[in-house]
């Protein structure tokens, strides 16, 4: 597997597989070609379905200045690597010096086609973990008597703390960010921003449960509301599904007084469950449905909060498990290709229902039939069967009817 570094990216949004994915695959064109003068780009799949709503030809043609660039969307040429695919010409007096396929592949990382991931990703080795399994890694724990994140500091060195200290930071920067800006979201919906409203309520009804549901999810909306906005964010494991795992963590550390290391080690259980799925199935949603993006920030969000109470290998597993069990299926269908609705709400509900996942954990893991290995394949197969309309190109679901019905 690889490095967490490769799950938790620091970036603007809105999209980790439409903009910050383009973004760097310019980035690394430029550098391969300094001398260049024009690039053109060339969007299929996905990427071409959606790119406008998501801003790519607008972060690609503002990476390559001040180099003349255009981009083009094929919406028809079929992707049999990957949906998000793109080629990439870069010219000097108009003659040719390269011309590369690319895929972005989920939570911005990229990978150019015939190049191994890590020859531009220093990060993106499978080498860095020698296990790919929840069970392999849950027996080697066991064996060594180490917690999830100790596992993590084995392989990674201590220095990884340091990086998820940053990225706790921007998880909680980000929050403040959306809980106090107000107004509405870019783009031709005209959504507008809740997160302050949500907040503001917290107290209106007394109940505990009442004031939980509604904190969890203003983080959540804070958070994916920056995202739409173009803010800057932490993927976890995409930009879509940004506000799940940051939402739970801020508001445990508030009621029970989680220290920043407690939280670190979270970020770092859950960290190792997002590589899990990236490694064995997808993250993302061009190629799986939104059950790979929100889904997978479920498990993670779960499965963090699960180390933070310090439970079990195997109650963290059923927590992971049952979070992306109840996600199968998922689509994408984000509306005008925004990542604003369904998407923002999404993040809200998935932080909740990460916390009851941790509830059951703590009663029920003694009982469970499924493994969480065996969810990811599922979440996987599910995703390939998934129509394309369903997955990230807004030709299907909400994305569809909303034209028709024109909903408020």
């Amino acid at each position: 597997m690889q490095s967490l570094r490769e799950i938790y990216k620091i970036g603007r949004g809105p999209s980790s597989s439409h903009t910050m994915g383009p973004e760097r695959a310019v980035k690394i064109v430029r550098g391969l070609c300094p001398d260049a003068d024009e690039i053109k780009v060339t969007l299929f799949g996905s990427l071409a379905l959606t790119g406008d709503g998501h801003g790519t030809d607008n972060v690609i043609i503002k990476t390559a200045e001040p180099i003349k660039c255009t981009v083009a969307h094929d919406e028809t040429t079929p992707c049999p690597v990957h949906p998000n695919t793109m080629k990439i010409e870069a010219y000097s007096c108009n003659k040719p010096l390269l011309q590369r396929t690319v895929y972005s592949v989920g939570g911005g990382s990229v990978v150019f086609e015939g190049e191994p991931p890590e020859k531009y990703e220093k990060y993106a080795s499978d080498g860095i973990y020698p296990l790919n399994t929840y069970t392999e890694i849950a027996e080697f724990c066991r064996t060594n008597n180490l917690r999830l994140w100790q596992f993590a500091e084995l392989f990674e060195g201590p220095q990884i703390f340091d990086f998820l200290s940053d990225v706790w930071e921007r998880m909680k920067q980000s929050i403040h960010e959306g809980l106090t800006t107000d107004g509405v979201l870019p783009g031709i919906l005209g959504t507008q921003r809740r997160a302050q409203k949500l907040y503001n309520q917290r107290h209106i009804d007394e109940s505990a449960q009442t004031r939980e549901n509604r904190l969890v999810c203003s983080y959540a909306f804070a958070t994916g509301e920056q995202n739409a906005a173009g803010g800057v964010i932490v993927t976890a494991p995409t930009c879509g599904a940004c506000g799940v795992v940051p939402s739970v963590l801020k508001y445990m550390q508030d009621e029970r007084r989680f220290s920043d290391e407690q939280i670190i080690h979270a970020l770092a259980a859950g960290g190792i469950i997002g590589n899990l799925i990236k490694k064995n199935a997808s993250i993302s949603g061009a190629e799986c449905g939104c059950q790979a993006e929100i889904g997978s920030a479920c498990s993670m969000a779960a499965a963090a909060l699960a180390e933070l109470f310090e439970m079990g290998l195997d109650q963290i597993e059923y927590a992971a498990e049952v979070a992306m069990e109840h996600h199968l299926g998922l689509t994408c269908d984000p509306i005008a290709g925004l990542v604003q609705i369904p998407c923002i709400e999404r993040n809200a509900v998935a932080a909740m229902r990460a916390i009851n996942a941790l509830s059951l954990a703590n009663f029920l893991a003694d009982s469970r039939k499924i493994s969480f290995d065996t969810i990811v394949k599922t979440m996987y197969n599910t995703g390939k069967d998934l129509l394309n309309s369903y997955r990230e190109t807004s030709s299907g679901g909400l994305a569809k009817y909303y034209e028709l019905r024109k909903d408020k």
